[in-house]
């Protein structure tokens, strides 16, 4: 199973792809235990999105379906997972995008909303805005219904060492180029996670969550919940989430040029998403794109160590993997 452009020989192929962040993931760094870990929460994600498609589900479902699953858990730098900021609060953001209608709802720095994807997708559907922040879009999800929980509900011991070490070392963790003694204490580099999915009905869509930066401040929200920096779907094109150095994703509105790439200038998947991501490692930028089309076509790209990230088709089978190479995409069973 290679990484990229990978097609599906089906004449009406189901498609979720994920990511679960890209970053300074160093093999010799990432413990087995906390490598089947991961993977283990990938393939959940893999199986909760495909059980919408394969049951005849909108794209829209798979995404919220998938990325609800990583936000649940505290491996991922979003929702449960969500790492500080400088004043000691975990800052949510995600969006979601309609590849067949162009409709779209973010939602950022929210604190009390348990699943953001969640509330992303009620203000797409049931409001006549694309971004809601803070206070409002709480006050928002309580209304649509969504659960709320107490600030508290984020807390990890894990994550609020992180913010220590930030705050002793008068830096924002999300610096590539601090150099440390533990990919732990980075992981925030790689956190944010992302879904695309094509559904029976040959439509697409994207979405992407995260708790942003360890220590960041005055408010700093980055690329997730911008529309076509973080997070863009065209049916016509292709859906992709990002994850990366966000003030650079949003600078390039990388979402959407790499979709012009593909649908402007008929540019591969994989050569459009490299493009994108050269494009940002000019002004100091590194990440990684998972991208999507109509025909099920995808492809994972990254231009760091690692992204973890993960794919299933029509057969139900998820693959997934951290590293380059095409040894390191596998296929997992549903016990997993």
């Amino acid at each position: 199973m290679t990484l990229t452009n990978i097609r599906s020989n089906n004449n009406a192929p189901l498609r979720l792809v994920i990511h679960g962040g890209a970053g300074a993931v160093q093999r010799d760094k990432l413990k087995p235990e906390r490598e089947r870990t991961f993977m283990k929460v990938l393939t959940q994600s893999l199986h909760a999105g495909h059980a919408v498609l394969a049951a005849g589900g909108s794209s829209i479902d798979a995404v919220v379906a998938a990325i609800v699953i990583m936000e649940d858990s505290p491996v991922f730098n979003a929702g449960k997972g969500a790492v500080f900021s400088h004043e000691g609060n975990n800052e949510l953001d995600a969006s979601i995008m309609d590849g067949a209608t162009h409709m779209a709802g973010a939602v950022a720095a929210v604190t009390t909303i348990r699943n953001p994807i969640r509330a992303a997708r009620a203000v797409m559907m049931h409001s006549s805005h694309v971004l809601l922040i803070g206070r409002g879009a709480e006050e928002f999800a309580a209304e649509q219904a969504l659960e709320i929980v107490e600030p508290s509900f984020f807390y990890s011991q894990r994550r609020w060492d992180q913010l220590q070490k930030a705050i002793t070392k008068e830096r924002i963790a999300l610096d590539h180029d601090l150099e440390t003694d533990s990919w732990e204490e980075n992981n925030d580099k790689h956190g944010t996670v992302g879904a695309v999915a094509l559904d029976c009905h040959g439509n697409l869509a994207a979405g992407t969550s995260t708790g942003g930066l360890t220590n960041k401040r005055f408010g700093r929200v980055g690329d997730t919940p911008i529309i076509g920096a973080g997070t863009y779907a065209d049916n016509h094109s292709v859906a992709v989430s990002a994850t990366g150095t966000g003030e650079m994703f949003i600078r390039t509105v990388a979402g959407f040029n790499t979709a012009a790439r593909i649908k402007l200038q008929n540019m591969p998947l994989t050569e459009a998403a490299d493009h994108t991501l050269a494009e940002i490692a000019t002004i100091g930028g590194e990440g990684g794109l998972i991208l999507l089309n109509a025909q099920g076509d995808y492809t994972m790209r990254f231009n760091t160590s690692g992204m973890f990230r993960g794919a299933i088709g029509n057969d139900g089978i998820a693959y997934t993997g951290v590293f380059s190479g095409a040894e390191s995409l596998a296929a997992c069973n549903t016990s997993d």
